[in-house]
């Protein structure tokens, strides 16, 4: 089943939403922890177990990519191909 794909901006994300971004080497699940001072704090899950945090604009587009919200980021590839393993037993 395909989705349409919706943009909207990361302020209209709660606090506790769930989202993708892009690391400089795969995607990652990551959770929006704070809005403060025209920033939104993005808590991201590392593969290695540890979490780290990110600040992004209030501004920055999301692409809703059915119910699954993606933060657009400037690489060619697509999340699908590239998301990071995290436990391999799994």
């Amino acid at each position: 089943m395909e989705f349409a794909e919706t943009q909207i901006t990361l302020d209209s994300l709660l606090v506790g939403s769930r989202l993708l971004v892009r690391s400089k080497t795969d995607w990652r699940h990551a959770c929006v922890s704070k809005h403060a001072d025209e920033k939104v704090v993005l808590t991201v899950c590392s593969p290695s177990g540890r979490t780290y945090r990110i600040r992004r604009a209030l501004t920055s587009e999301i692409s809703l990519n059915g119910p699954i919200p993606v933060l657009i980021a400037e690489y060619p590839d697509d999340w699908h191909s590239n998301f990071s393993s995290y436990d391999s037993r799994w």
